[in-house]
């Protein structure tokens, strides 16, 4: 149980990178002077651009949640399934994207709009997480991979997440992600 919230939680993470870079560069702050290693440079160059440095570790994480992703994507996969009815959901990501992403680069980050930032996007991921819906990941738009929602004999209204284009007819080998939701490859 706890395995799978935390699959669905680095998900939604993953789901943040574009957020978490375009953050990094919108707060980023050019602090002039010499370069020094010395306590005090280092003061002034981190401590304006605290936000900035603090998306760049939120960006480190995501990049490691996703190499955790590709790991278990090796892992062994569950009896093939062959595809009866096939429909594209890849307008989802956008869907994603412009509905969450967006409206977050437009906020002050600074005072109580950060602490509400956070707490929104907080809330956001127990909703993704809590409802299955955290496989609407721009992130893994952008990597290539895409949405469809499928019928097989087992199952019918089953999300499958795959790198290759699939059609009516495929069989497919699955690896369970959260109920009704997989990642296949042919």
């Amino acid at each position: 149980m706890l395995d799978k919230a935390l699959r669905k939680i680095e998900l939604y993470i993953i789901s943040l990178w574009l957020l978490f870079l375009l953050v990094a560069i919108k707060e980023f702050q050019f602090v002039h002077g010499n370069f020094s290693l010395h306590a005090d440079a280092i003061w002034n160059f981190v401590q304006p651009n605290l936000i900035s440095l603090s998306s760049l570790v939120l960006l480190l994480i995501g990049g490691l949640c996703y190499w955790h992703f590709l790991y278990l994507l090796k892992g062994s996969s569950d009896l093939p399934k062959t595809i009866k009815k096939i429909d594209d959901q890849n307008f989802e990501h956008l869907t994603f994207l412009t509905t969450y992403i967006v409206p977050f680069l437009r906020v002050k980050l600074e005072g109580r709009d950060l602490i509400m930032t956070v707490m929104l996007l907080i809330i956001i991921g127990a909703i993704f997480v809590r409802t299955n819906l955290f496989y609407k990941n721009p992130t893994l738009a952008l990597l290539g991979y895409r949405l469809y929602k499928v019928d097989t004999a087992e199952s019918a209204g089953a999300i499958f997440i795959s790198k290759q284009p699939l059609q009516t007819g495929d069989t497919v080998h699955n690896i369970y992600l959260a109920e009704n939701i997989y990642f296949v490859k042919k």
